[in-house]
């Protein structure tokens, strides 16, 4: 069993939302983000080069998590990295209030999410170890 199959047979953690819901979070997060990056991007910030390298971190950081959690099912190495990731969207934040603070508070969803995602991973884990 991998992937997807393995992960539908796990116990579910309460408060797991079902499987439609993620897509359209996901595009409402990525549309959040990605406005929040073009308004860091058109500033005149010193700051706004270093901000968006960060930026580009959080998506490569982000983007490894699912092939991580579901493709290798390493659910605590997942936790771990899911937790490095919210380390860096706090940093995200932060460096983006010192350029825009409406493009700070647009990552708040996101940072939320996150945290949401690393309360499920960590149930994940602990009820199917």
């Amino acid at each position: 069993m991998s992937g997807m199959k393995e992960f539908d047979s796990l116990i579910k953690p309460p408060l797991a939302p079902p499987g439609f819901l993620f897509p359209i979070v996901w595009t409402i997060l990525y549309t959040l983000m990605g406005y929040s990056s073009y308004l860091i991007y058109e500033s005149n910030d010193y700051h706004s080069e270093c901000c968006l390298k960060i930026y580009t971190l959080n998506l490569f950081v982000n983007f490894l998590w699912s092939p991580i959690f579901f493709g290798l099912n390493l659910r605590l190495f997942g936790l771990i990295w899911i937790i490095i990731l919210v380390i860096i969207v706090v940093y995200m934040i932060l460096c983006f209030y010192k350029v825009n603070k409406k493009a700070a508070y647009l990552q708040i969803p996101y940072l939320t999410w996150c945290l949401f995602a690393t309360y499920l991973n960590l149930l994940y884990y602990l009820l199917n170890r």
